[in-house]
């Protein structure tokens, strides 16, 4: 087994979050009332889980054994997925900034959370798709498999330091929910 495998199976799990966050945004967009504690509770799990967890097993492991092994970073493929990491975290507050917005009545709130959350899909299914085929396929070519247990383990740490025990299945079990309620059960 690969350490990147641990990671794919995660942007399966984002996926998720996306495809919730597109439809929550387009019903935003379209003046429906959604449930606005169901987008911060989704929120939460885009800051916490995909960047101080995930992105941080990429950020603090992944990427300096690829950088190790003789991967560019500026000019590179983990310069480009950095800048998204960065680009993906102003969406991500501009949203925060928005739901904040829309629980005060501002009328521009609702447009403003549509337009990142928007911004925000399109970045990451793009950088799903280039790091699953691409990122992951160079770390599996170059990387020992010593290396990738080594990963493995302070992927584990990562996540125990960063979001705690249990805290994984309780946002499991709620993009679950969310895929249920917004998706009709869609994975």
């Amino acid at each position: 087994m690969y350490a990147t495998d641990i990671l794919r199976n995660e942007h399966e799990g984002i996926k998720v979050a996306i495809s919730v966050l597109d439809r929550l945004a387009d019903k935003i967009e379209a003046g429906q009332s959604v449930d606005l504690d169901d987008v911060d509770e989704l929120l939460d799990f885009l800051r916490t889980f995909v960047d101080r967890c995930h992105h941080g097993k990429e950020e603090d492991l992944l990427f300096p054994a690829l950088e190790a092994a003789g991967i560019p970073r500026e000019m590179g493929p983990i310069g480009v997925m950095l800048s998204e990491h960065s680009h993906g975290r102003a969406h991500i507050r501009n949203m925060v900034d928005a739901l904040a917005g829309m629980r005060e009545g501002d009328p521009e709130a609702p447009k403003a959370f549509a337009t990142a959350a928007h911004g925000y899909v399109r970045i990451l299914t793009d950088h799903i798709n280039k790091e699953n085929n691409i990122l992951f396929a160079m770390a599996e070519h170059h990387l020992s498999p010593h290396k990738h247990e080594e990963l493995e383990k302070g992927f584990d740490h990562i996540e125990h330091e960063r979001i705690g025990p249990g805290v994984h299945e309780r946002y499991h079990a709620l993009l679950d929910r969310l895929s249920r309620e917004y998706l009709g059960g869609e994975d």
